[in-house]
């Protein structure tokens, strides 16, 4: 069966390239003209698509954290609550935020927390959602969202397998667009917690799904290692700054790191090929000079019988290659050959 899961238009499958989202989160600080500027250098940067995350904040909070002291370098406000309620964007900058992607032309969707968030996403047709790594084991957020029919993508932080499998029949129930990612919902994950081999096994237990990471990490090279290994969509945190004030912006990737990535990702798939073993044009010339073949050591006479100590391996490679000595060794020369003269079969006769 082909994985396969197509997004404005766009086919994301194992024959194509990395569908990359930056992800914003609320690294915009709850700026829509800081959002727009997120867009705008994200696209410059290659990505596909650009997320963010959308909060019922009242009711996804118990009032005790909601009302709760927030005491943090990077709070917005001095309650959890009024912290996370400043960073929230409502229908009217959603519309903008969406207006402005479309002329950007990159993909805009964002992850929904709570059914309320999601049916406020929905009343907007996004085109696809996310479900976060915590909402992994909320299986009627997962069946809410999936109802939609949208390809829906479900990051897999903090999980077992068990638990994927089960998210993703529940989702499968309801689209049968369901991409599955890779992610340690550790901010920065450890190296060794990154277990990138989880790619593996997701395309081994899904054979319908595609297969992509999610990456806390701050560099790029797990996405390109991801790639090789079968994901077909990268989702990395996206900043303009990574010393802006804000949780996510220290492992986000800025405007240099992001077009690095989706570049190598790019040129991962166009050199993987087809795994045929070929001689490519660009390789005559430097072989000519590296390459060898197959001379005589000396000068001999017409009517000489080869022996190896008769013959020579030099470059450049413009004759006989050594792997031919073999079928010389024995035969006898037809002409006066002088030394380090290239030999070749019209100069042998059989004895």
């Amino acid at each position: 069966m082909k994985r396969e899961m197509i997004v404005d238009g766009v086919s994301i499958n194992d024959d194509s390239e990395c569908w990359v989202i930056a992800e914003i989160g609320h690294n915009h600080q709850g700026d829509v003209e800081q959002c727009k500027e997120l867009f705008k250098v994200a696209k410059a940067s290659g990505a596909n698509a650009v997320k963010l995350q959308k909060r019922n904040n009242s009711s996804l909070f118990t009032r005790e954290m909601y009302k709760s002291r927030y005491n943090s370098y990077n709070a917005f406000g001095e309650t959890y609550g009024e912290h996370r309620e400043f960073l929230e964007f409502g229908r009217e900058q959603y519309l903008e935020l969406q207006e402005y992607a479309q002329d950007l032309g990159i993909t805009f969707f964002a992850t929904p927390f709570d059914v309320q968030s999601a049916d406020f996403l929905e009343s907007l047709d996004m085109p696809i959602y996310k479900i976060a790594s915590g909402d992994l084991t909320n299986t009627p957020l997962i069946k809410h969202v999936a109802s939609f029919g949208k390809p829906l993508i479900m990051s897999t932080g903090g999980g077992t397998m068990d638990e994927v499998c089960r998210a993703y029949r529940v989702a499968r129930d309801h689209t049968d667009q369901v991409a599955i990612l890779q992610c340690t919902a550790g901010y920065p994950p450890s190296w060794e917690e990154v277990n990138l081999r989880v790619i593996s096994a997701f395309r081994d237990e899904f054979d319908d799904a595609t297969v992509g990471l999610s990456s806390h990490d701050s560099g790029i090279a797990m996405g390109l290692a991801a790639f090789i290994l079968g994901a077909r969509i990268i989702e990395k945190h996206f900043t303009l700054n990574r010393a802006m004030k804000g949780t996510d912006h220290a492992f986000s990737l800025e405007h240099s790191g992001m077009e690095k990535l989706v570049r190598d990702l790019r040129r991962a798939r166009v050199a993987l090929g087809d795994g045929v073993k070929r001689k490519y044009a660009s390789e005559e010339k430097p072989l000519y000079k590296m390459a060898k073949k197959l001379v005589v050591a000396r000068d001999l006479p017409e009517g000489h019988v080869l022996s190896e100590s008769d013959l020579a391996i030099r470059s450049p490679n413009d004759g006989l290659p050594p792997y031919e000595i073999y079928n010389i060794v024995g035969k006898q020369l037809n002409r006066n050959m002088a030394e380090e003269e290239a030999v070749s079969f019209t100069d042998l006769s059989d004895v």
